[in-house]
């Protein structure tokens, strides 16, 4: 039986605020469920720009990032022209994944709308997948921004 591994919230913390659009409703005029993925994306892109730990600075260090998992939990609807704040924060662990927790809220009401989980592996650009340890670089961007 293997150990489990610890995860914890960590103090790092972004968000971003999205007006949402026509295209992202269903014919209810209410936010299609697969968009709150969308809104993640985004979200990781904003903490990404605000850490210095964007896709292009993991790629130039040898290594993707593929998501392997995505959960979301639907609280109540986003309409046609409700804006929406994704706030995210860096899980940390051990392992050689990175996890980020998700909290969307109607930015007017500030009612919670859906929360969620991603988990994303490190893979070099190679195509090799790591098991054990982190990648280097990022365990020196751990170091500058964790401590």
């Amino acid at each position: 039986m293997g150990r489990k591994r610890e995860v914890k919230e960590s103090a790092l913390k972004a968000s971003i605020v999205t007006r949402v659009r026509f295209s992202e409703v269903d014919s209810l005029a209410i936010v299609w469920h697969g968009n709150y993925i969308h809104f993640f994306e985004d979200a990781r892109e904003a903490f990404g720009e605000k850490y210095n730990i964007g896709y292009m600075d993991m790629y130039g260090n040898g290594y993707v990032a593929p998501l392997v998992s995505v959960h979301c939990d639907y609280k109540q609807p986003l309409k046609y022209g409700d804006c929406a704040r994704t706030e995210i924060t860096l899980m940390e662990t051990p392992a050689a994944k990175v996890i980020f927790r998700y909290e969307v809220y109607n930015n007017e009401t500030n009612a919670l709308v859906a929360t969620g989980e991603t988990i994303q592996v490190f893979v070099s650009v190679t195509g090799n997948m790591l098991c054990l340890g982190m990648p280097p670089f990022f365990e020196e961007w751990k170091n500058k921004w964790i401590s």
